[in-house]
């Protein structure tokens, strides 16, 4: 298999407020976020970052997608450095977070061409790209309808289509289901399915176990920034369910 993404010592450390230092209960000023993180994921794979709330999981996908700076270590997206390239890694990439707000008053339409513009997606395949991914999340009857009358699924929708206009080779979510109704996180879910049978290759964060075992083929567990397990989900839940898994190795490497 194809290694796109390799992943090398990836270090993040913040400087924290008093406020922060209150709520962490420490009285550093400074917390690691992300430490010694290394890990592999190969083109047509779904792979998932599970940890609990804090553990590191955005912030290294924050790294991934450019959009913050690691301290130390780098990443590499089909052989090009996060570091060094960060315009080119932009090209190969999706990233949809919740905290991806798209302006109220801008309809689906205006803002997939402008997304499309600013990637540089040509006319034909910006039609052909629309009419595919606006008929499969059903965003085609509410292509003119402003964003901020639109339910909460279907914005989400619709960010999702914004964030794969260009045809990423790697699509990176952060918590993908996160607040959506049943019926919505099934679109979602099934999609990233297809995009995988599709040959991409797809980054999740999420703390939600059955989230990784119907989808994710490898899971790395992270704990409070580092890397404390890897495996295939198959190898992890043979004995176990993987909520028992996670919970046996997060009580070893926090002490209880």
């Amino acid at each position: 298999m194809k290694e796109l993404l390799v992943v090398k010592n990836l270090k993040k450390t913040f400087k924290l407020s008093k406020k922060q230092q209150k709520i962490e209960k420490t009285t550093s000023n400074l917390k690691v976020a992300v430490n010694d993180l290394s890990f592999t994921a190969y083109e047509g794979e779904i792979y998932g970052l599970l940890g609990p709330n804090g553990a590191g999981k955005t912030t290294t996908l924050r790294i991934l997608s450019t959009l913050i700076k690691a301290d130390e270590g780098d990443a590499f997206i089909d052989g090009i450095s996060v570091k060094e390239k960060p315009n080119d890694i932009r090209k190969k990439i999706g990233f949809l977070t919740s905290e991806l707000k798209l302006e109220d008053y801008y309809t689906p339409n205006y803002m997939f061409d402008y997304f499309a513009s600013l990637h540089g997606v040509d006319e034909k395949d910006l039609l052909d790209r629309k009419n595919q991914l606006f008929t499969r999340f059903g965003i085609d009857k509410f292509s003119e309808v402003k964003i901020g009358d639109l339910s909460t699924g279907m914005k989400q929708k619709v960010s999702i289509a914004v964030s794969l206009v260009h045809n990423p080779d790697l699509i990176i979510f952060d918590e993908p289901t996160n607040g959506l109704d049943v019926i919505t996180a099934k679109t979602v879910t099934d999609y990233l399915l297809e995009l995988k049978n599709q040959g991409k290759t797809i980054i999740i964060s999420t703390h939600i176990f059955s989230l990784v075992e119907k989808i994710c083929d490898r899971v790395g567990i992270i704990v409070n920034g580092h890397m404390v397990e890897e495996d295939y989900v198959k190898e992890l839940t043979k004995e176990k369910d993987l909520e028992d898994v996670f919970f046996d190795i997060y009580k070893r490497e926090v002490g209880e």
